[in-house]
């Protein structure tokens, strides 16, 4: 469309990708549902208001085979890590049946038992923090509690995580040209068929050998899919949290009033966190739908086989839904947000970065009460694609 208002603009360009906000209210503003060619020459529809959004994630005429949107079946072998294969890309009976195998790991009892292990690895790392005055939040915290929690679940050695972390930076990192990126997902791939040869081989009490153990039944899980659902869990079981705690603490520490407001007051932390998702969460859009019929949404008309991207980012800082939607308020009450999306396909490990987030922010509040920026936030280099966005190094002092 060469008269839509986003003509021009380029989601991977790192400077909208460090502040896409102006730009995504003037859409909401002007254009809650529109249209985009994209460079590449595929056009895409982009919904960036919360009351269209949540009409289109709850709507089964939209696909979430975002395979369909690129003229391929979803059970082709579009990548070596298998993502196509996965629950998130899957609808109807299939979702139900992917969903089902893994959901017994993340009921939120289950994953309230998992408290005092995550309290423990915590207080261990701010531990080895502490008496040096200084750290980088990311390295030294914010990736290495998820990444620790969730290898632990899944059975993948802790020697591996500086691995697992390299190659989710080339699964999620579209604002820079590695040349290395595709021979690293590769390797993703290799390392993850490895796992589950070992798991056969030896299983264990974790939730691999589970789901390998479900494999070689029609009516259960394929190889294929076996390999997609395993990439998924070990990446975004620490991506998306990793990237809550950093996003999460810029926010607080840009906005200092909230920051001590939640220091005098840790019982907000669990509010706080409900708003820190809201405000800067880290899926900051969903992975494509494809229209299965001509669908009207916000007036406008999305043809059948047309892809649309719902940009959670946007619809959680929508002001018919959030008052001074652009401010962190710890108090704030939210009834509910879209950060982990919405209907069939709500995130499964919601529970899980809940319990997490809630952890990590009070004890650091608690034991690094004097934490501060160590660096100029517009020093700061953002990382990230349509999908996902995060910083990558968060440099402070205490």
């Amino acid at each position: 469309m060469t008269n839509s208002p986003a003509a021009g603009m380029n989601f991977f360009d790192p400077a909208f990708l460090a502040d896409p906000f102006p730009m995504l209210a003037f859409l909401r503003a002007s254009a809650p549902v529109f249209k985009f060619d994209a460079p590449n020459g595929r056009a895409m529809w982009f919904v960036t208001r919360f009351e269209e959004a949540v009409q289109v994630l709850r709507d089964a005429r939209f696909s979430s085979d975002m395979y369909r949107a690129f003229g391929g079946p979803r059970d082709s072998n579009v990548s070596p890590l298998g993502l196509e294969k996965s629950m998130i890309f899957a609808d109807g009976m299939d979702h139900t049946r992917l969903r089902a195998l893994v959901s017994k790991g993340f009921t939120p009892r289950f994953i309230e038992g998992l408290r005092p292990r995550i309290e423990a690895l915590t207080e261990a790392l701010i531990d080895q923090m502490q008496p040096k005055g200084a750290a980088d939040l990311m390295a030294d915290f914010a990736y290495a509690l998820p990444i620790n929690v969730i290898s632990e679940m899944m059975g993948v050695p802790q020697k591996d995580q500086e691995l697992i972390r390299e190659w989710s930076n080339a699964i999620i990192d579209q604002t820079s040209v590695d040349p290395q990126r595709f021979q690293k997902l590769d390797q993703f791939a290799k390392y993850i068929r490895a796992l589950i040869a070992e798991k056969r081989s030896n299983p264990a009490q974790d939730l691999v050998s589970s789901l390998v153990a479900f494999t070689g039944d029609e009516d259960r899980l394929s190889e294929g899919e076996l390999v997609g659902m395993m990439t998924l869990l070990i990446f975004a079981g620490h991506e998306t949290t990793s990237n809550l705690i950093g996003n999460g603490f810029l926010a607080l520490l840009t906005q200092p009033e909230q920051f001590e407001k939640l220091k005098a007051d840790p019982s907000l932390v669990p509010n706080a966190v409900e708003e820190l998702l809201r405000f800067c969460g880290p899926a900051f859009a969903t992975t494509p739908r494809t229209a299965l019929e001509d669908v009207e949404i916000g007036g406008q008309v999305i043809h059948a086989g047309e892809a649309v991207n719902i940009i959670l980012g946007s619809a959680d800082r929508d002001a018919g839904q959030f008052t001074d939607p652009d401010a962190v308020d710890v108090a704030r009450r939210i009834e509910r947000h879209l950060a982990f999306g919405h209907g069939v396909h709500f995130c499964l490990g919601a529970p899980l970065a809940r319990l997490e987030g809630q952890i990590a922010f009070g004890a650091l509040l608690r034991r690094l009460p004097n934490l501060r920026l160590d660096i100029a936030p517009g020093d700061l280099v953002w990382r990230g694609n349509m999908v996902v966005r995060g910083i990558s190094s968060l440099p402070v002092r205490f």
